[in-house]
């Protein structure tokens, strides 16, 4: 169990460890939820792949061009999980 101090700010830092322990790099969020009896619940919440994943689905060797409907598709069903 690891004991964080609270600043006059009212602001408490998460220590690294916990930080890699969620996973969670610089810039990303992490979803803090109230439960009963005075407990939170802390996790990261992240995109499930990364942008550049996208971009290997938008490829078409000898094909013609995607139309921005094409691609707005393909990048839905990337994010979705469904590539």
């Amino acid at each position: 169990m690891t004991t964080l101090t609270v600043t006059s700010k009212g602001q408490v830092t998460l220590r690294k460890e916990l930080l890699e322990h969620l996973g969670v790099e610089p810039g990303e969020k992490i979803l803090v939820d109230k439960l009963p009896d005075g407990r939170i619940e802390v996790r990261a919440i992240r995109p499930t792949g990364r942008i550049s994943d996208i971009f290997d689905f938008l490829k078409r060797e000898n094909g013609p061009s995607l139309s921005i409907e094409e691609m707005n598709e393909i990048i839905e069903q990337g994010w979705a999980g469904k590539r």
